[in-house]
């Protein structure tokens, strides 16, 4: 189980793996338009705040992640992604740990997050990982005239 660099031949399996405009909100909020394709995703993890990584379970692609920073101190957790075959198995815990572990060698501080509220197993998980709610959004996303609500997270990292 290990994090490894997104590169230019995985963009067809996050295009594969995103595959209903549902998901893709899910997935990407406002970033993304469905159907994502491999332009979109270049143009994402080009910019230079952007690392993004695939998780491995056993040499099979699990999962995808991003590290996204916001400044010298903090960064953000963005796109998270477990694929269905390995959802339910503690793999989206493995996944963030391994990233939590990045994010400490890199020199963070604190790393935050954002979920749509309807998105209870990834709450879950994000306050097992010591994840605290901060603030709640209303009305500044929405999707198929549904507003979805937005939960924002931080977790302090020790140094």
């Amino acid at each position: 189980m290990a994090l490894t660099q997104f590169q230019v031949n995985d963009y067809q399996q996050i295009v594969d793996w995103i595959d209903s405009p549902d998901l893709n909100y899910l997935w990407g909020g406002p970033t993304f338009t469905f159907p994502l394709n491999a332009s979109q995703i270049e143009v994402h993890v080009s910019l230079p705040q952007c690392q993004a990584f695939f998780y491995l379970h056993h040499g099979e692609r699990a999962g995808y992640v991003e590290l996204f920073e916001v400044d010298e101190s903090v960064a953000r957790i963005c796109r998270v992604f477990i694929h269905p075959d390995f959802r339910g198995k503690g793999s989206s815990k493995q996944m963030l740990t391994e990233l939590i572990d990045v994010a400490k060698r890199q020199g963070y501080a604190k790393l935050n997050l954002c979920v749509f509220s309807q998105n209870t197993a990834a709450i879950r998980c994000y306050e097992a990982l010591g994840f605290e709610e901060t603030k709640r959004e209303q009305g500044t996303r929405a999707f198929n005239g549904q507003s979805w609500e937005l939960i924002y997270m931080d977790l302090r990292l020790e140094r």
